[in-house]
């Protein structure tokens, strides 16, 4: 009887800070690992080791798969080294791998690049032969066709399922590296795949993780509608979160069937109030609309019945501990539910990476292991007009303004003023109350 091959894929999580994992709402099931298991013959058994829920143990394989953002590769390499040691074949990818490959192929034996489905197949028939080459690149396709995620193997406890209807953006902002990873151009799946997919799905509560679930011009914007109403015929019932642009606010009738087909809450990527933040960032379309129009976008995503999750960022060069609580002020007086605060982080593979090291401004270099700091949640570079502590004060200060838990209850009741909607409420509440758990889980909160 001829033995089956073992494919074990590993899931890492960063071991030295707290990241999403610290909530159970916000932790959200590998995508890229269960694509990979889809493509992968029946011929092979398949294990996932998730790190979201519980910390690895060596398990025997014929091959190891391995993916990692930048914060968790450190402890990737960890993992990889173990199996190495023992004579398996480790290959990894996803984002910090394809920007970093020469560094993960000291501790790996195959990298690869971009996006894994035109070179998982070759990955695997070289594998076979005993000829595993060190660097795969994958190219950008036509989504017509793309396999959906082998959900089974994902652990039972994700309160949310992932979805992605495209993939690409445009706008190539400076701190971004999706448009390296996944090309300018946006390419969106057919719309009767995704509906057939989210038909499969038995969990209640869905992410899209599209950078923008609307995208760019009419064509997308018709597609947009098609799933949105395709949604609601087909009686699918689900409720969830997606990521968009603040022009998404430009179409009442999108959102209005937005939030007919569910959806409760909408990410947007604001950034600043600032126009000289904003220009910093590369960030066009919300300068090219100016700050104002902020308000006029949460108004019109309220009146459909769905919250907004404004993501800001402090630490930015222009940034000052006035400007901070400035952006501050701005945040707790506008129509925003849910507030994502970040610290503008530096991560491979964006042109501030590249910019801040061509300066000498990074403060961790010792790469690999100082890749646990790139968290998005303290500086890790120089700030260019104060101190370091300085800043890093008044960031903390002002987190413990945003994040304190009367003025969250008061949000929550204003968004359920604004929405109409429970639902939409309890959504934002909770993601409230999970970054406040998280900034205190990484000392940001005291």
């Amino acid at each position: 009887m001829i033995k089956r091959q073992k494919l074990v894929l590993v899931n890492p999580v960063n071991n030295c800070r707290n990241g999403f994992s610290v909530n159970s709402s916000s932790r959200f099931p590998p995508l890229g690992l269960g694509i990979i298991a889809s493509l992968t013959p029946d011929a092979w058994d398949i294990d996932l080791v998730d790190e979201n829920f519980s910390p690895f143990t060596y398990r025997d394989a014929d091959l190891v798969g391995i993916t990692a953002f930048t914060s968790a590769a450190t402890r990737a390499y960890e993992i990889a080294v173990e199996y190495r040691q023992r004579g398996v074949p480790v290959v990894m990818g996803g984002i910090h791998a394809s920007m970093r490959h020469e560094e993960a192929l000291q501790f790996v034996d195959a990298v690869v690049i971009g996006e894994a489905e035109s070179a998982w197949p070759q990955v695997l028939a070289d594998v076979a032969r005993g000829e595993l080459k060190p660097v795969y690149r994958g190219q950008w396709l036509d989504l017509a066709g793309l396999r959906a995620p082998q959900r089974d193997l994902y652990n039972g406890d994700y309160m949310f399922a992932t979805v992605q209807t495209s993939r690409g953006c445009p706008l190539d902002c400076d701190f971004c590296s999706v448009t390296a990873f996944n090309g300018r151009r946006y390419r969106r799946r057919p719309t009767d795949e995704v509906l057939d997919e989210i038909e499969s799905i038995p969990q209640e509560l869905l992410l899209f993780v599209d950078d923008n679930v609307v995208g760019y011009g009419n064509e997308a914007r018709q597609q947009t509608l098609e799933l949105f109403r395709g949604m609601v015929e087909r009686g699918l019932r689900k409720r969830w979160i997606c990521q968009a642009s603040i022009n998404v606010a430009d179409d009442m009738e999108l959102l209005e069937w937005a939030g007919r087909a569910g959806c409760r809450m909408v990410f947007l990527g604001l950034e600043a109030e600032d126009v000289d933040a904003l220009t910093e960032v590369n960030k066009r379309l919300n300068l090219n609309r100016g700050a104002h129009s902020y308000e006029q976008t949460f108004e019109r995503i309220h009146r459909a019945g769905i919250a907004v999750l404004g993501a800001f960022i402090f630490g930015m060069d222009g940034d000052t501990p006035d400007k901070i609580r400035q952006r501050t002020d701005f945040i707790m007086n506008s129509g925003v539910d849910v507030m994502q605060i970040t610290v503008m982080t530096p991560l491979p593979g964006t042109r501030l990476f590249h910019r801040l090291e061509q300066e000498g401004r990074l403060l961790y270099t010792d790469f690999p292991a100082d890749w646990g700091h790139y968290d998005l949640t303290k500086l890790v570079h120089s700030p260019k007009c104060v101190p370091r502590t300085e800043l890093s004060q008044a960031m903390r200060e002002c987190s413990r303004r945003i994040y304190d838990l009367r003025a969250l209850k008061a949000r929550a009741k204003e968004t359920l003023r604004a929405t109409g909607s429970w639902e939409a409420m309890e959504f934002a509440y909770r993601a409230n109350v999970d970054y406040r758990n998280l900034g205190r889980a990484n000392g940001f909160i005291d």
